[in-house]
């Protein structure tokens, strides 16, 4: 908690999916698109497949006009962060005053928002081992509403239990990762393939379709079908493998003589 509790308004007191909180933003509020200011926002697999469809672009496209790479702190692992406007107040670059441009496709984090979220520790199942958290920042007057929620139902309004849901393996990698000594480092190639399964769902098409990897792997005909038709499966499937080229695990046996 000591890296939580270091952070500009973080309240590190844990709370848990039926913790009851008072909360409420609107255009009426005076602190309105405040919090869509001075931003870092990691997005996630599902955060890039909303977002580029919304925006009617390729994933390469909404990667290259609209994130910027980094590297996770202690997991070497490539992420992206949403771009800023080049202004004073760094804003997202989707807010206007009257509000989100993309709201119905909004990011994780910005679904959470007054909540954070963490995890522990690697987990089987997505509840496991999560704890959340308050991010309480000075202008912020959605407090003061009186519209009540629990954790758990703040979740489902604000549809973040399924990005969460979609994005589980991805998490779970990032957290395993992150478990591993400091000395022991993925190659090149592995980041690579981290980054195209995880961010570039339209090339990881292409990857599994037109090149050689369906010689390679054994996956049955079910599983390719799927994978052809939605990008959700698709995505569930290439985290999947990323499991199993980390760890080792999975689904995954390669044909004979591959």
């Amino acid at each position: 908690m000591d890296t939580l509790e270091k952070m500009a308004g973080i309240d590190p007191v844990r709370v848990g999916l039926d913790h009851t909180f008072k909360f409420k933003c609107h255009k009426k509020v005076k602190c309105f698109t405040k919090c869509c200011r001075g931003i870092n926002i990691i997005l996630t697999p599902y955060d890039i497949i909303r977002l580029k469809n919304c925006l009617q672009l390729t994933s390469e496209e909404f990667l290259a006009l609209y994130t910027e790479p980094h590297i996770l702190e202690k997991t070497d692992l490539p992420v992206v962060t949403l771009k800023v406007l080049d202004d004073n107040e760094k804003s997202c670059l989707f807010v206007r005053e009257e509000g989100c441009i993309v709201y119905e496709d909004r990011p994780t984090t910005c679904r959470y928002y007054p909540l954070g979220v963490a995890s522990l520790s690697h987990k089987e199942d997505v509840d496991g081992d999560e704890f959340y958290f308050f991010v309480h920042e000075p202008h912020c007057l959605g407090f003061e509403e009186e519209a009540t929620w629990t954790v758990r139902e703040w979740r489902k309004n604000q549809g973040v239990d399924i990005h969460d849901e979609i994005n589980a393996e991805w998490t779970d990698l990032i957290v395993r990762k992150r478990s591993f000594p400091p000395n022991i480092k993925l190659s090149e190639q592995s980041k690579k393939m981290f980054f195209l399964a995880s961010y570039n769902i339209d090339k990881f098409r292409q990857f599994v379709f037109e090149s050689s990897f369906l010689d390679r792997y054994v996956i049955d005909e079910e599983t390719i079908e799927k994978i052809k038709k939605d990008e959700i499966d698709l995505l569930k499937f290439g985290l999947k493998w990323l499991k199993g080229i980390f760890f080792k695990e999975g689904p995954f046996g390669m044909k004979e003589g591959a």
